[in-house]
């Protein structure tokens, strides 16, 4: 179904777990996929863990499910434009909400660092997905790709990452902080002009409305009251510090970045190419810090190419799709 029929039917009605704020968010396309959102049972160390994503509505026979992570302090609505596109293609789609961050039930608080982040990862991926999968992370999410990947090859068919947050060492000083500061800074990070403004970094020629609902969107998940308690615990644990493991990834891997990120410096793009043991870059013109958001149809049709390129297999189309919902 094309995504301008998708978008013409009213919403669903969003699932009970998710905060009342949802009700004010206008993006057709983030209300659709927020209706889909849904908790499944995740054993993390003895514990169940009720995690939050998003499910494919039907299993894939000829080629590995594609599993979408998310950037940093975010969540599976991120994908609300190119998750419709690559179900549109035929793909088995997960979008998946990384431990600490999205809307999961985190009421009894595990550990949040990395450790807990890779293992709730891989007891989902055991329990619910149980296939090699085309793993794809933007943004701090490839950090989290890569650190997956390298624990567990086995579960990795391919990586696909997209503008990569993957040479910073970790939280670096603001692991030190007395807890009372680190709160603050989370605090500072829940904020909505802070948020607003990195947008304006990260989108080219955001219109002001689309900016102001899209800031909703990224701080939905804020509103849980363990999100600090979540946010504190991943900054004070140091957060993902991958530099070492990249040489160590075996999968084929694809590397997509925006021409224009203001974030991340495409000098890293070519770096990280350049140290990956099998890589290729994509560019996307005119795009910033996120072209899943920005340009959803170009990187669903790059993820499209990759995921059947060993398959001698024709590519199904991907519509043009609205490229920036003002």
């Amino acid at each position: 179904m094309p995504m301008t029929s998708m978008c013409s039917s009213p919403p669903n009605q969003f699932p009970p777990f998710l905060p009342k704020q949802a009700e004010k968010i206008k993006d057709p396309f983030a209300r659709r996929l927020a209706s889909r959102i849904s908790r499944l049972p995740v054993n993390l160390f003895g514990n169940s863990v009720m995690s939050s994503c998003v499910k494919p509505i039907a299993r894939g026979e000829t080629s590995a499910p594609v599993v979408l992570l998310h950037g940093f302090d975010s969540s599976c609505l991120e994908w609300r434009y190119t998750y419709p596109l690559l179900e549109e293609a035929g793909l088995e789609t997960w979008a998946i909400d990384i431990l600490g961050w999205g809307f999961s039930s985190l009421e009894s608080l595990p550990s949040c660092d990395v450790a807990s982040k890779r293992e709730h990862l891989f007891q989902l991926w055991k329990s619910h997905i149980s296939r090699p999968m085309i793993l794809v992370g933007p943004s701090l999410g490839a950090a989290a790709a890569i650190d997956f990947a390298v624990s567990y090859p086995e579960a990795v068919e391919k990586l696909v990452l997209i503008d990569a947050s993957v040479f910073a060492e970790g939280t670096g000083n603001m692991a030190n902080l007395p807890k009372p500061l680190a709160y603050a800074g989370v605090a500072v990070l829940k904020s909505f002009p802070l948020r607003f403004y990195v947008n304006v970094l990260a989108f080219i020629g955001l219109p002001l409305s689309t900016n102001l609902d899209w800031t909703n969107i990224g701080s939905l998940h804020c509103q849980y009251p363990w999100w600090a308690d979540a946010s504190v615990d991943f900054m004070l644990s140091g957060g993902y510090n991958v530099t070492g493991q990249i040489s160590r990834v075996k999968q084929r891997t694809l590397i997509i970045w925006g021409e224009n990120d203001k974030v991340i410096s495409n000098d890293l793009a070519k770096r990280l190419v350049g140290e990956l043991p099998n890589a290729t870059l994509r560019q996307v013109p005119n795009c910033g810090h996120l072209p899943h958001v920005e340009k959803p149809s170009d990187v669903a049709k790059l993820i499209v190419d990759f995921v059947s390129e060993d398959k001698h297999q024709n590519t199904r189309y991907v519509p043009k799709s609205q490229e920036l919902v003002s």
